[in-house]
Order: C-alpha cells, then sequence, then structure tokens
C-alpha cells in the first residue's frame, strides 16, 4: 500500500479529514481585544480574531492571535489550543480537527484570559454567519524583510540578532533568499461587497513602534491599514508564513528609529492592490486535513556544545597583549585609516627625518600598526565569543528539555485548509524560508500557501543544511528537532495538499 494511500485511510478512520460538496460557502468573523493593559504601556490594540466558514457539513474555524506563540514561549501557554478546541466542540458541536490557530509572532502581551476571549470570538462569529463568495490570488511585497542569515566565505552562516554583532563586510558572501509572496483569499457578500481578507506573509514582527509600548506590530497595522480601506465592515487576518529566518529590513540600523507602522502600511496597501484585482465566484469547496506527526527529537546537543566550548578555549587562547585601551585605540585606528602612510603627523616630518638619516615616526608607526592589529583581533574574538555564548545557551536549554521530556519525539500536527483555489498548510514551529518556497513550488494548486506558527509551537525548524552550520546561527541552535525532520514534514505535507487537491 503506497503512502499517500495509507495516509488517506488514517485520516478518514481519525475523521481528521472532511470535504464537502460545494454547497453554498458561509462565513463568521468577529475580534476581540487581548491587550494585556496593565502590563504597561501601550501603542496599539492586540487582537484575536476568528473566521468561522461552513460548507455543507464541513466547518473550519481560522484563528488568528496577535501573540508571540501558541505556547511554548510568552503569554499562551500550551494547554491554550486543547482548552479552545474542547469549549468549542462542548458548546459549538465543532470537532477539534476543525480548528486552526495561527500566532502573528509579534512580541505583545495579551492577557491571561486569552483562552476565554478566543472562545468568545468564535461564538460570536458562529452566530453571525451569512453567505459569501470566495476568489484566491497573490500579491507581493519586497521591501519590507531580509533575510538574517549571512553566507560567509568560509562556508559557515551566521544570523543578525540584537544579542550580538553583526560580522565583518569582507567576510560576507552572499545573503539567504526572502519569499515577497503575500498569499491571498478574499471573502464576499453575495452582493459583492467585501467582507474578509486572509493574507499569508513571511516575517518576523519585531521592529516595534519608536515611543515604545505594547504593540501588534507591523501585522496589526497592515491589517489596520486593509479593514481601514477595503470596505465597511471588512477584517482582515493575517497568518505568518514561514519567517524563521526572515528580519524586518534594516533590522540592525542605528541610526534612525525602528517602526513597524511604516512597514505594516506598505504590507497592507501591497494587500489591498491584489485584493481589490481577485475575483470571487460562488464556487468554493471546503476541505480541511490535519495530520498527527511524529518528529525525531535532537540527539546530538552534547557534541555541539563540546563543539561550541572547543571553539570557545581557541578565541579566549587567541588574545594578544597590547598596550592599547580603547580610548587609545579610538584615535590611533582613524589616524591610520585616515592616513596610512603618515599617521604620527604631516608628510614633510616623515621627508625631514629621511633627509636627515632618521626614521622616528615610521618605526612608532610599525609599534602602532602592531598594537591595532592585536586589538582588533581581540574585539572580533570578543564579538564571536559573545556569538557563541548565547547560541550555547539555547543548546543547553533545548538539551535540558530534552532530557526532562523523557522520550525522543516531539507529537505535532500538520494541517491543510482549501476554500475553493486557496489552499494553505501549516505547521507549529518556525520555519524557515527555503521550505516554503520549495513547497510551494512544488504544490499542485495554483493558489497553495505555508505558515508556521500554528496550533502550538516547537522552535526553530531549520534545514537540513541549516541545521548542521558550523556557524551557529539561532535558527540551528534554538531547534528541538534531529535534521531528519525535514523529509518527514516534506513527505507528510505533500501527501495532505493531493487529498486538498484531489477529486
Amino acid at each position: 500500500m503506497n503512502s499517500l494511500l495509507s495516509l488517506l485511510l488514517i485520516s478518514l478512520l481519525c475523521c481528521t479529514a472532511t470535504a464537502s460538496r460545494a454547497a453554498q460557502l458561509l462565513a463568521g468573523v468577529s475580534k476581540m481585544d487581548i491587550t494585556d493593559r496593565a502590563a504597561g504601556p501601550v501603542n496599539d490594540p492586540s487582537y484575536v480574531k476568528a473566521l468561522v466558514l461552513k460548507d455543507g457539513s464541513t466547518t473550519v474555524v481560522l484563528i488568528t492571535v496577535d501573540a508571540v506563540a501558541i505556547g511554548g514561549i510568552g503569554r499562551i501557554k500550551d494547554d491554550y489550543l486543547p482548552k479552545v478546541r474542547a469549549a468549542l466542540q462542548t458548546e459549538l458541536g465543532i470537532p477539534p480537527a476543525s480548528v486552526l490557530v495561527n500566532a502573528s509572532h509579534c512580541h505583545s502581551i495579551v492577557r491571561a484570559d486569552t483562552d476565554a476571549l478566543t472562545v468568545q470570538a468564535v461564538k460570536e462569529a458562529a452566530k453571525n454567519l451569512v453567505p459569501v463568495r470566495a476568489g484566491a490570488g497573490r500579491g507581493r511585497e519586497d521591501r519590507i524583510m531580509e533575510n538574517r542569515r549571512l553566507k560567509l566565505k568560509d562556508g559557515s552562516e551566521l544570523d543578525l540578532r540584537r544579542a550580538y554583532a553583526t560580522p565583518r563586510d569582507e567576510d560576507v558572501a552572499v545573503v539567504g533568499p526572502v519569499d515577497a509572496e503575500i498569499g491571498l483569499l478574499r471573502l464576499d457578500r453575495t452582493d459583492g461587497r467585501p467582507f474578509a481578507l486572509v493574507y499569508n506573509f513571511a516575517c518576523h514582527p519585531i521592529h516595534g513602534v519608536p515611543a515604545g509600548g505594547n504593540t501588534a506590530d507591523y501585522p496589526g497595522f497592515a491589517s489596520k491599514v486593509i479593514e481601514e480601506n477595503f470596505g465597511e465592515g471588512v477584517m482582515a487576518f493575517f497568518v505568518q508564513g514561514c519567517a524563521g529566518d526572515i528580519n524586518p529590513s534594516l533590522y540592525k540600523a542605528v541610526h534612525h528609529p525602528h517602526d513597524a507602522e511604516a512597514y505594516g502600511t506598505m504590507l497592507g496597501l501591497s494587500a489591498l492592490r491584489a485584493a481589490r484585482g481577485i475575483q470571487t465566484g460562488e464556487t468554493a469547496p471546503l476541505r480541511i486535513v490535519r495530520e498527527p506527526m511524529t518528529l525525531p527529537r535532537a540527539a546530538d546537543y552534547a557534541q555541539r556544545i563540546a563543539a561550541i566550548e572547543v571553539e570557545q578555549a581557541r578565541l579566549l587562547k587567541s588574545f594578544r597583549s597590547t598596550s592599547l585601551n580603547f580610548k587609545a585605540f579610538l584615535p590611533l585606528f582613524l589616524e591610520h585609516k585616515l592616513s596610512p602612510e603618515f599617521p604620527g603627523y604631516h608628510n614633510y616630518r616623515y621627508l625631514h627625518e629621511q633627509a636627515i638619516g632618521r626614521a622616528d615616526l615610521a618605526k612608532l608607526d610599525a609599534e602602532n600598526r602592531a598594537n591595532l592589529e592585536a586589538y582588533l583581533a581581540n574585539i572580533q574574538a570578543m564579538e564571536r565569543l559573545t556569538h557563541l555564548q548565547v547560541n550555547l545557551a539555547l543548546l543547553q536549554k533545548h538539551q535540558a528539555e530534552t532530557v526532562a521530556a523523557g522520550k525522543p519525539t516531539l507529537e505535532v500536527e500538520l494541517y491543510g485548509v482549501r476554500v475553493g483555489n486557496f489552499t494553505l498548510v501549516t505547521f507549529p514551529g518556525e520555519l524557515t524560508v527555503e521550505i516554503g518556497l520549495a513547497l510551494k513550488q512544488r504544490a499542485p494548486g495554483p493558489f497553495t500557501f505555508v505558515a508556521g506558527y500554528s496550533n502550538g509551537y516547537i522552535f526553530y525548524l531549520p534545514h537540513e543544511a541549516q541545521r548542521k552550520n558550523t556557524g551557529y546561527a539561532q535558527e540551528d541552535c534554538d531547534c528541538l528537532v534531529a535534521p531528519e525532520w525535514r523529509k518527514l514534514f516534506d513527505e507528510r505535507a505533500d501527501a495532505v495538499l493531493k487529498m486538498l487537491n484531489g477529486p
């Protein structure tokens, strides 16, 4: 029996995959403010939003949350999803397999009762179902993000974080890719008025706002732009994509304040521009597939920790003695950069010394250059040690978690939903962008999109080469899974897409 047939039979037996005839599609929307206003200043509100879709006997609930994750880290705890699903099954008869929750990954502080507010939002949406037409499309926004992984000339990769220094310009060879695509699902009322817009995009929402304060970051601003300009009563649903290694652009800039509102405005306008061109139709089959998966936990923490400790010891031994401190180093460094041939004084003094058979300044310059080189080498070693120390702590943390778990596997779920031509595959970790790009390239449907941060949180999910990177980027170290997780994911995701796009 081939693997696809096995997966299909399992899904049918477990009642985790459903498909309905092309009945009238119904939709309802609602949102609740989940901002913890007692936690400090608030720049803009954070929301939980619910989109309930119903087509004959099939129901899909899409919930988007302005929070960092669904469990794992942040205010939303690991029991959030089971509690929400149980409440919806008890109160509305919605099966757990019908519920999909995506976190935007913004770092807002949400209320402790976000689970109850989520259930309330879904109940409100389910009470107000209206007939809708659906259409899929794609937009493009390439100005607001950049790949934070830098490929170095020695073959390793480093990443850009505020926790440590950027590598030297002369060491960087190339940068990684980005995904500029905006995946769109447009829902209209039967009279043609826009009702809701689901938009999928890949970028970390970690820019913040100049004045500080709690914020939903660029997704919140983008949704506001859409809702204020697409039509009365429209609700926008941001679904975070494969943003594991994607930063907002100019993330490390130090000469201007970071402002997520500008980025959100650009994304919102780009999504709007594309959404206006989408034609919606009455035939919109609704399909869902929920596939439980078992992933292998990483088993190489000890080896990777040992390798970092060896490198730390090497770097400590590399520190060179120098007579300089920073106060002496900085003006001396500028002098040698400004005038490498004559750093100590004007050139006529050097010419005078040559004429009388002396070279005092030249000898002093040579001594200073040696001290400058030693001081610069020490700075570079210090920067590398900082980088290693931060990522070593991540490896040690996950090693302890793995030991405490007491088993070599992780249980997760891969979720797929199709609304007409719009298809979305989701996973609970921070998928890096190349994984999403590859899956979309292979997908059979015309409008297939990929989301991480959904129905749980298992930290970063780098592909095989990233996972084995000797440069130790965050994505490689803040990771719970073994390198072979990718093969399992690809096989199961491809099977789910075939189910969603089959007859």
